[in-house]
């Protein structure tokens, strides 16, 4: 199995190179549906590389804002400098049922809780042999483990917000007139 990973590994490359460099369809030379759809994803990604020239993130500004936050040191949050402009966005939080609980101007952008400074182990997806040599890395508050799955942002005036339910999130102002509010009513007992 070691051996015919690499080999198809080197066969999809040349069949990527082919399409690149001569022009001739790769695709048809592939034999299974698995090797035709990645010749297609090698294709778009050579096509639509990913960007190598963006110079600034502004999800790990995020993250590093709010581990000073929820860390106690809110004045080092609040000082964080940012030399990009942040964008402002607009966020509508919604109950389970359907209700607006509230609306916020976002400063910057949204944030996943699930997305880190680094990673959470030094191997990723390594096979089972190898898990006793995987040490688990503390994030930055020296903890270990999840966060909910959730979102979290900062508000133009400055607060914090952890949000784990549904949300509506645009670069434009919404106004969320009639919201549908779903109940559903129970059988008595």
């Amino acid at each position: 199995m070691k051996k015919i990973v690499p080999l198809f590994l080197a066969m999809a490359i040349l069949m990527v190179l082919c399409v690149c460099l001569t022009g001739c369809d790769a695709v048809e030379y592939a034999t299974t549906d698995t090797e035709k759809q990645q010749v297609v994803q090698q294709t778009l990604s050579y096509n639509q590389a990913t960007p190598t020239d963006i110079d600034y993130s502004l999800e790990r500004y995020n993250l590093i804002k709010r581990a000073y936050w929820v860390n106690g040191q809110r004045e080092k949050a609040m000082t964080l400098a940012c030399p990009v402009e942040k964008p402002l966005g607009y966020i509508v939080l919604f109950s389970e049922n359907g209700a607006v609980i509230g609306r916020h101007v976002v400063d910057g952008k949204v944030t996943s809780l699930n997305s880190y400074l680094s990673p959470d182990s030094e191997y990723f997806e390594i096979s089972s042999e190898y898990t006793r040599y995987n040490n688990w890395l503390a994030d930055v508050d020296g903890s270990y483990g999840e966060n909910d799955s959730g979102i979290f942002f900062f508000t133009t005036d400055g607060n914090y917000y952890e949000w784990t339910g549904t949300y509506l999130y645009t670069d434009v102002p919404v106004q969320v007139d009639n919201p549908i509010v779903y109940v559903e009513e129970k059988g008595h007992e």
